[in-house]
Protein backbone atom coordinates (compact mmCIF):
# COMPACT_ATOMS: atom_id res chain seq x y z
CA UNK A 1 0.00 0.00 0.00
CA UNK A 2 2.74 2.47 0.93
CA UNK A 3 4.81 1.50 -2.09
CA UNK A 4 1.80 1.86 -4.39
CA UNK A 5 0.94 5.27 -2.96
CA UNK A 6 4.56 6.40 -3.25
CA UNK A 7 4.71 5.23 -6.86
CA UNK A 8 1.50 7.11 -7.65
CA UNK A 9 2.79 10.32 -6.05
CA UNK A 10 6.15 9.97 -7.81
CA UNK A 11 4.42 9.50 -11.16
CA UNK A 12 2.18 12.53 -10.58
CA UNK A 13 5.15 14.75 -9.70
CA UNK A 14 7.50 13.50 -12.41
CA UNK A 15 7.71 16.63 -14.56
CA UNK A 16 11.44 17.36 -14.86
CA UNK A 17 11.08 19.98 -17.58
CA UNK A 18 8.52 21.93 -15.57
CA UNK A 19 10.82 21.69 -12.54
CA UNK A 20 13.66 23.12 -14.64
CA UNK A 21 11.41 25.97 -15.73
CA UNK A 22 10.49 26.77 -12.13
CA UNK A 23 14.15 26.70 -11.10
CA UNK A 24 15.08 28.99 -13.99
CA UNK A 25 12.29 31.42 -13.09
CA UNK A 26 13.31 31.47 -9.43
CA UNK A 27 17.06 31.84 -9.92
CA UNK A 28 17.01 34.09 -12.97
CA UNK A 29 13.90 36.04 -12.02
CA UNK A 30 14.99 36.83 -8.48
CA UNK A 31 18.52 37.80 -9.57
CA UNK A 32 17.03 40.11 -12.16
CA UNK A 33 15.67 42.30 -9.34
CA UNK A 34 19.26 42.91 -8.21
CA UNK A 35 20.27 43.77 -11.77
CA UNK A 36 17.36 46.13 -12.38
CA UNK A 37 18.29 47.94 -9.17
CA UNK A 38 21.78 48.50 -10.58
CA UNK A 39 20.34 49.62 -13.92
CA UNK A 40 18.24 52.23 -12.12
CA UNK A 41 20.71 53.38 -9.45
CA UNK A 42 23.94 52.70 -11.33
CA UNK A 43 27.04 50.77 -10.40
CA UNK A 44 28.81 53.56 -8.52
CA UNK A 45 28.74 51.67 -5.23
CA UNK A 46 30.44 48.69 -6.82
CA UNK A 47 32.91 50.95 -8.63
CA UNK A 48 33.81 52.47 -5.25
CA UNK A 49 34.45 49.05 -3.75
CA UNK A 50 36.64 48.13 -6.70
CA UNK A 51 38.61 51.39 -6.43
CA UNK A 52 39.16 50.72 -2.72
CA UNK A 53 40.71 47.38 -3.71
CA UNK A 54 42.94 49.09 -6.29
CA UNK A 55 41.01 47.59 -9.19
CA UNK A 56 39.79 49.47 -12.29
CA UNK A 57 36.30 50.84 -11.78
CA UNK A 58 35.11 49.91 -15.29
CA UNK A 59 34.93 46.31 -14.06
CA UNK A 60 31.79 47.36 -12.16
CA UNK A 61 29.84 47.24 -15.41
CA UNK A 62 30.46 43.49 -15.51
CA UNK A 63 27.84 43.15 -12.80
CA UNK A 64 25.23 44.10 -15.41
CA UNK A 65 26.21 41.02 -17.42
CA UNK A 66 25.94 38.78 -14.35
CA UNK A 67 22.80 40.35 -12.89
CA UNK A 68 20.84 41.44 -15.98
CA UNK A 69 21.96 39.68 -19.16
CA UNK A 70 22.61 36.23 -17.65
CA UNK A 71 19.33 36.15 -15.67
CA UNK A 72 17.29 37.17 -18.72
CA UNK A 73 18.95 34.40 -20.74
CA UNK A 74 18.29 31.91 -17.93
CA UNK A 75 14.61 32.84 -17.67
CA UNK A 76 14.15 32.62 -21.44
CA UNK A 77 16.13 29.39 -21.71
CA UNK A 78 18.64 30.77 -24.21
CA UNK A 79 22.31 29.82 -23.73
CA UNK A 80 21.11 28.66 -20.33
CA UNK A 81 24.13 26.70 -19.17
CA UNK A 82 26.76 29.37 -19.95
CA UNK A 83 24.50 32.09 -18.56
CA UNK A 84 24.02 30.12 -15.35
CA UNK A 85 27.79 29.72 -15.00
CA UNK A 86 28.20 33.49 -15.46
CA UNK A 87 25.64 34.06 -12.71
CA UNK A 88 27.45 31.62 -10.40
CA UNK A 89 30.79 33.32 -11.12
CA UNK A 90 29.18 36.69 -10.35
CA UNK A 91 28.22 35.34 -6.94
CA UNK A 92 31.81 34.23 -6.29
CA UNK A 93 33.00 37.75 -7.10
CA UNK A 94 30.28 39.25 -4.88
CA UNK A 95 31.33 36.96 -2.04
CA UNK A 96 34.98 37.97 -2.48
CA UNK A 97 34.04 41.66 -2.45
CA UNK A 98 31.49 41.80 0.35
CA UNK A 99 30.88 38.36 1.83
CA UNK A 100 34.17 36.83 2.94
CA UNK A 101 34.02 38.48 6.35
CA UNK A 102 30.38 37.44 6.77
CA UNK A 103 30.83 33.78 5.86
CA UNK A 104 30.61 32.57 9.45
CA UNK A 105 28.07 35.15 10.60
CA UNK A 106 24.34 35.39 11.09
CA UNK A 107 22.27 38.48 10.32
CA UNK A 108 19.85 40.21 12.70
CA UNK A 109 17.09 37.65 12.04
CA UNK A 110 19.32 34.62 12.55
CA UNK A 111 19.76 33.82 8.87
CA UNK A 112 23.17 33.04 7.42
CA UNK A 113 24.62 36.40 6.44
CA UNK A 114 25.59 35.19 2.95
CA UNK A 115 22.62 32.95 2.26
CA UNK A 116 21.50 35.00 -0.76
CA UNK A 117 24.94 34.67 -2.33
CA UNK A 118 24.96 30.94 -1.64
CA UNK A 119 21.40 30.50 -2.94
CA UNK A 120 22.21 32.19 -6.25
CA UNK A 121 25.58 30.41 -6.55
CA UNK A 122 24.11 26.94 -5.97
CA UNK A 123 21.01 27.79 -8.02
CA UNK A 124 23.23 28.90 -10.89
CA UNK A 125 25.23 25.69 -10.69
CA UNK A 126 22.03 23.62 -10.60
CA UNK A 127 20.66 25.37 -13.69
CA UNK A 128 24.01 24.88 -15.45
CA UNK A 129 23.96 21.16 -14.65
CA UNK A 130 20.29 20.61 -15.53
CA UNK A 131 19.96 22.85 -18.57
CA UNK A 132 16.87 24.67 -19.75
CA UNK A 133 14.62 21.71 -20.36
CA UNK A 134 11.82 21.59 -22.90
CA UNK A 135 10.14 24.84 -21.85
CA UNK A 136 12.56 27.38 -23.25
CA UNK A 137 12.25 30.11 -25.83
CA UNK A 138 14.99 28.63 -28.01
CA UNK A 139 15.20 24.88 -27.38
CA UNK A 140 18.17 24.52 -29.73
CA UNK A 141 20.24 27.11 -27.80
CA UNK A 142 20.24 25.48 -24.40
Amino acid sequence: MVKSTLNTVNKMLSHEDFGRLLLRLAVGGLMLFHGVHKLIDGVDGIAGMLAAQGLPTFIAYGVLIGEVVAPVLIVLGIFTRPAALVLAFTMVVAWLMVGVGKTGALDQTGAWAIENLVYFFIGGLAVALLGAGRYSLAPGWK
